[in-house]
């Protein structure tokens, strides 16, 4: 198709619409799909195997450069990747959408053989005489419909064609020009996009060209449309978006990837692999999106991300779990889920949910991921298949000057919390290779009352058989078995330097036998 003068003006004609070949706009989408394979394949070659291999094996400056030159080339690799993705969609949705206004177009026109009118070159139709006249009785003059891509702007005359072929070849007038004119406007709208997908000269990949991929996507996803995000099951169970992701074929599951990392990213219910894989993309995008901005909450936001990219692609060191992200996103104060371990395929599986003050920062980056990742290291000394994973999936509580609040105070954003806690768990439970893993809950400070929030909901967390509570203000409950675990599963912890132990709570019942903190109560940690 051509590019035609604009939305407003286009010269293509319904002939040329009937003659487009959208198999070969697919066949264009299917190539760069096999190129960005290649590269996503080079990839993981270079990060899988070049790089631990020189980690392991060799020394020296000569080694730190090529590591150095290695990493880069993977982010390279890794933006091919992106890019031949978002192509791919632009093309296979262009082809989507011509190929409704082709079928629009070939029923008009069935429908004007079918009732022996001629449709012109110009899209106006002619139709036969037909009728009786009310005076001579004699059928009545034919004539020639125009057509009106908007009807919908037209404002009716009040008159009533006397042919009674009149309406007939008006109706197939308008569906020829309403195709044509919403054929154009897609041919216009997508290459606009396909100009745009245009990398910079040279080798490298810096920050700003990621920064105009994160606006490709966007363009893209804004012109797909209902291509493919109407489909994607936002509101279905877990359950029912692993049975959506398992019946997706390979050339769709990419397109999905490709085209919207962020919301396949944080579907509980889908395998842990490909929400890696789409969160470490999406991770790039956000980079992009927030790089150059200059408030605070950008910089701060954009540090803590930079920092977990590093992580990511770094070599675990000897006897350290390889590490997944599960989620990621700059929403409120942030949000990221990191796995050490595959909790997929891990018999044992805890999830800590931190508490006040924990936003998407660097030292939640460095701080409460290194707790995560050391978690996993202990536990995998008894079984080697444990993960350990950090959710900072909701807004916690701030409070900089480390007194009460009354975001601390209340129960909101703990039962928001919750709610996407128990969703995350339930999606652990069901994505998991075994039958019934043994998966724990652990909340320190206000993340233990996101966890007893998220306890309150249905039967309690799908899946989790204990619950750790750390320096907790509380948890919305009086008794350990409310927690839907059973009294023997909960677990306690206080210190006596943490302000929380010695604070009264609202209610004066204790566990017994689980520790001295308080179940229902106020105060931080």
């Amino acid at each position: 198709m051509s590019g035609g003068s604009g939305a407003a003006g286009s010269a293509l004609t319904w002939a040329a619409l009937r003659e487009v070949k959208c198999a070969e706009l697919e066949d264009a989408a299917d190539g760069w799909g096999r190129v960005g394979n290649r590269a996503d394949a080079a990839r993981d070659r270079v990060e899988g195997q070049l790089l631990p291999g020189l980690h392991d094996t060799q020394k020296g400056e000569a080694v730190g450069a090529a590591v150095g030159r290695l990493r880069r080339l993977g982010a390279n690799f890794q933006y091919i990747h992106t890019e031949c993705g978002l192509l791919r969609t632009t093309l296979n949705s262009l082809a989507h959408e011509i190929k409704a206004q082709q079928r629009v177009l070939q029923g008009a026109l069935d429908d004007a053989a079918a009732l022996r009118f001629t449709v012109h070159a110009d899209g106006s139709v002619t139709y036969p005489a037909a009728g009786e006249g009310l005076v001579d009785g004699k059928p009545l003059a034919g004539g020639t419909a125009s057509g009106v891509p908007n009807p919908g702007m037209v404002t009716p005359s009040g008159l009533v064609a006397p042919n009674p072929n009149a309406g007939k070849a008006q109706d197939i007038a308008d569906r020829v020009a309403q195709a044509v004119r919403a054929a154009a406007d897609a041919d216009w709208r997508y290459t606009r996009i396909l100009r745009a997908l245009r990398a910079q000269e040279g080798l490298g990949v810096p920050a700003a060209t990621w920064k105009d991929a994160a606006a490709d996507a966007a363009a893209v996803r804004q012109a797909a449309g209902s291509y493919l995000r109407n489909a994607i099951p936002d509101d279905a169970s877990p359950a029912e978006r692993r049975a959506w992701w398992a019946g997706l074929t390979d050339e769709q599951r990419e397109e999905y990837l490709a085209v919207y990392p962020d919301r396949i990213g944080k579907l509980d219910g889908i395998p842990a692999l490909v929400r890696d894989a789409a969160n470490r993309d999406n991770l790039q995008l956000l980079m992009g999106k927030l790089e150059g901005r200059d408030d605070e909450d950008s910089a701060t936001k954009l540090a803590a991300l930079r920092e977990i990219d590093r992580q990511l692609r770094a070599v675990p060191g000897a006897g350290e779990p390889p590490m997944y992200l599960l989620g990621i996103g700059d929403q409120g104060n942030g949000r990221a889920i990191v796995s050490y371990g595959n909790p997929d395929t891990a018999r044992n599986v805890a999830a800590y949910v931190p508490g006040l003050n924990t936003s998407l920062d660097e030292e939640f980056a460095k701080g409460d991921l290194k707790r995560a990742r050391d978690t996993a290291m202990a536990a995998r000394e008894i079984d080697a298949s444990a993960a350990a994973i950090v959710w900072l999936g909701y807004d916690a509580p701030q409070s900089p000057d480390g007194m009460s609040s009354l975001a601390v105070a209340g129960t909101e954003r703990a039962e928001n919390g919750g709610r996407a806690f128990r969703g995350f768990m339930s999606g652990l439970a069901v994505s998991n290779d075994h039958g019934d893993p043994h998966m724990t809950a652990i909340g320190h400070s206000y993340g233990s009352r996101t966890v007893g929030a998220a306890t309150q909901q249905g039967d309690g967390i799908p899946g989790v058989d204990d619950i750790v509570l750390v320096g907790s203000p509380g948890v919305g409950v009086d008794r350990a078995e409310d927690l839907k675990v059973g009294r023997g599963q909960v677990c306690v912890g206080a210190a006596e330097n943490d302000v929380v132990t010695h604070l009264p709570s609202k209610e004066k019942g204790l566990i017994e036998a689980a520790g001295r903190v308080p179940l229902r109560g106020g105060g931080i940690s």
